[in-house]
């Protein structure tokens, strides 16, 4: 049996491709007995040459599945066959890459039949799949999209079997490509670990940290950083002798924990995220006119910002949903410059803040609202999310503005009184990060339950 299949990916550095699109043909010899075609979310950004020349963009993969969801299927259908792709070895790099991720070891026989090609069908111009059914005949369509590549790689598979009588070639082209995956003692490390979300620590043989990190899935994270190319990786390879995690069950806490245990070990391969780069913050300023304005600026830690963002681009990107969502003027949060109205208003999506339509008292209104759902400043309130476990969950604490730590309960009481959960409390520090990330996360989470105490 025979799975013949192609793979688009996102571009990028080797080994750090994602998957976007994966097309399985099973066949038996003689025809196609079983498919799988699939989007997949790669959850990294699609390189721009690879939108223009395969049509498939990051908007389209949203609500794709992601690849540890359609894992299953792949394994399934490919099971006991030998893999046939044009450039076998990509298609089948990339597979390795992306179950290497999830720790789990896919191996398999391959047939290129770029190299099937050029055996029995020798002197070509050109073996680029395109080029080659082209010359042969072979109907194509969809080009550079999986399934469309897929099947014109099961037509031309189908015409070099028929052109080998004995299946010689066949079996001369067949390969075991076994990769190295992660050493010995990376994957005995990786054994250990949970697929849980929590952070992690990266520990020498002498005892000192050499990286900290937070992931939603400790172990396939830490699989990434085994088996990443980058400079960074290869140097944690090299050097870790043991990791050790803590579950947090909540993403806010796992944030919050990696910030603050970064700061006080100070890690070596951690270097860019010791201090602060929230170096970007949205400031209200009233305007001579009666209305306030929201004014995005270069961080001034002289004044106290309503919220504050690591780029320009995630600033503005914010800035754009919360004008939205709070029926704010683009005019004046800084997003439109004019003198007269806004384009929203244009296309009746502002009620006319900008001309005067709306009085200063009302717009106002509206923007002390925004700043009072985004400023912590003298608000006491907890924050519920998941805990560890079933029926555990999770509360961090702000008190008059400030972040004083967060704690796993059980029962709803310890939740709603105030001082019992202060003295279940587990401490930690506030700072401008912690402000952020908690900032960011409540923007990101706009469903999580909030205990507002009095």
């Amino acid at each position: 049996m025979y799975a013949i299949l192609d793979i688009e990916t996102t571009g990028g550095q080797f080994n750090e491709e994602g998957i976007t699109e994966i097309a399985i043909y099973k066949h038996d010899g003689t025809q196609i007995v079983d498919q799988f075609i699939s989007l997949v979310n790669p959850e990294k950004p699609i390189q721009p040459f690879v939108v223009n020349l395969t049509g498939i963009n990051n908007a389209m993969l949203r609500s794709a599945p992601k690849f540890h969801e359609v894992a299953k299927r792949i394994i399934e259908i490919t099971q006991d066959c030998i893999l046939v792709a044009h450039n076998a070895e990509f298609d089948y790099r990339i597979l390795r890459t992306e179950f290497r991720r999830l720790g789990y070891p896919f191996e398999a026989k391959t047939i290129c039949t770029v190299e099937l090609a050029k055996r029995l069908i020798p002197d070509q111009v050109s073996y680029s799949l395109g080029k080659l059914v082209r010359a042969l005949g072979i109907p194509m369509a969809d080009r550079h999209r999986a399934s469309g590549d897929a099947l014109a790689t099961t037509k031309l598979f189908q015409l070099l079997l028929d052109k080998d009588l004995e299946k010689n070639i066949v079996k001369e082209v067949i390969k075991s490509i076994v990769e190295k995956g992660v050493s010995a003692n990376l994957a005995l490390i990786l054994d250990q670990l949970p697929s849980q979300t929590g952070v992690y620590y990266m520990y020498r043989k002498d005892g000192s940290i050499l990286y900290i990190g937070k992931s939603k899935n400790i172990k396939k994270r830490v699989n990434q950083h085994f088996t990443g190319i980058t400079n960074k990786s290869k140097k944690i390879q090299l050097e870790v002798a043991e990791v050790r995690y803590e579950e947090t069950g909540s993403e806010l806490i796992a944030l919050l924990k990696e910030s603050d245990e970064i700061k006080v070990h100070k890690p070596i391969h951690n270097r860019s995220q010791r201090k602060s780069l929230f170096q970007w913050a949205l400031y209200p300023e009233q305007h001579p006119d009666g209305y306030m304005r929201l004014s995005l600026q270069k961080t001034d830690y002289r004044k106290k910002e309503i919220t504050s963002f690591t780029t320009i681009q995630d600033a503005k990107n914010a800035l754009f949903r919360l004008t939205a969502s709070h029926n704010l003027c683009q005019k004046y949060t800084g997003l439109y410059e004019t003198k007269s109205h806004c384009f929203q208003y244009s296309i009746s999506e502002c009620d006319g803040a900008c001309i005067g339509k709306i009085d200063a008292e009302t717009y106002n209104a509206r923007v002390h609202d925004f700043i009072a759902k985004n400023n912590f400043y003298s608000k006491t309130f907890g924050i519920v999310d998941r805990g560890r476990k079933t029926g555990e969950r999770s509360v961090v604490l702000l008190e008059n503005g400030i972040y004083k730590g967060y704690a796993f309960v059980g029962l709803n009481y310890q939740i709603t009184n105030l001082e019992i959960l202060k003295n279940i409390l587990i401490p930690m520090q506030n700072n401008r990060d912690t402000q952020t990330i908690i900032q960011g996360y409540l923007r990101r989470n706009p469903n999580l339950r909030l205990i507002q105490y009095s």
